[in-house]
């Protein structure tokens, strides 16, 4: 793509996404997120009406009179974008791939945040880190994740969900809005998850596309394995091996779903040819 292609792409994204997050997420997003984070600050003799579980009894121990922690509100969060950049996101069907719709959900997070002054950072992942970009405030800083996210090509086409969340547990130290764009086609992350979701706000957003629910009768078709990497023939006229095929897809799909939700991340489905504005917007409402 060249440079005058790429600023086109870039430019039409930015439009659809910052009228969205102006209008529309910025007061969302600042309503489920905002104020949650909390730092310590300072403490204080303890006054009567107190919270008996703010004391701390090191200080109290140490002058003999109680002393309970103050904390304040996090004035600046950091939101960081993880997203699943493997060969089962250039999928697509009804119109759209599903890599358009996950960069057009990752700018609109990004502008969100952006509107709240908070700092956006950009992991990349397939079953390796691909790319990370720190995270920093501000707008030329949303365009260069636009930016990436629309041109960057992996070098990997598999997926591993526990190695992007162990990347994350390893560069982010404080607490940030995490939000996880991925079709979750993949297999063990559970333990990784409950570990980082401790620290961190999680969200999964699974984007996928209708057709890949079922296995059509075509034949023999070469398919990619998802586990070498390597081409080989499947025959798709095979009652069974749709039958395998199917189960295996809805197996995934329900250990997202259950696993997010055992770990207290959150979750949002969205199909290709739904509004994926509708299904944030109600997944921010319901947190709020």
């Amino acid at each position: 793509m060249d440079t005058k292609e790429l600023l086109k792409k870039v430019r039409k994204i930015e439009i659809k996404t910052r009228r969205l997050s102006d209008h529309i997420f910025s007061g969302e997003y600042h309503t489920s997120f905002k104020g949650r984070g909390m730092t310590f600050s300072e403490v204080r003799q303890y006054q009567f009406g107190d919270d008996v579980r703010a004391i701390d009894w090191n200080v109290t121990a140490r002058y003999n009179e109680p002393f309970v922690k103050v904390f304040e509100e996090e004035r600046e969060l950091t939101m960081m974008l993880m997203v699943d950049v493997s060969g089962s996101e250039s999928f697509g069907s009804k119109n759209q791939f599903k890599e358009e719709i996950v960069t057009e959900i990752a700018a609109t997070m990004a502008f969100s945040a952006t509107q709240n002054n908070d700092k956006i950072g950009l992991v990349l992942f397939s079953d390796e880190i691909e790319l990370y970009i720190p995270p920093k405030k501000g707008k030329s800083h949303v365009l260069r994740i636009i930016r990436e996210l629309i041109e960057f090509k992996p070098k990997s086409r598999k997926t591993d969900v526990a190695q992007a969340l162990k990347f994350l547990s390893s560069v982010q130290k404080k607490k940030a809005i995490v939000f996880l764009i991925s079709d979750f086609m993949a297999p063990d992350y559970e333990f990784v998850l409950k570990i980082a979701s401790k620290k961190h706000d999680i969200t999964g957003i699974r984007v996928y596309d209708p057709r890949e629910e079922k296995l059509p009768n075509l034949g023999m078709v070469p398919m990619l394995d998802a586990e070498t990497g390597e081409q080989r023939l499947v025959n798709t006229g095979s009652k069974s091996v749709r039958t395998d095929y199917e189960k295996y897809y809805h197996e995934k799909v329900k250990y997202f779903k259950e696993t997010f939700s055992k770990c207290g991340a959150g979750v949002v489905n969205t199909r290709v040819d739904e509004s994926y504005v509708t299904k944030l917007l109600g997944y921010f409402k319901s947190r709020s």
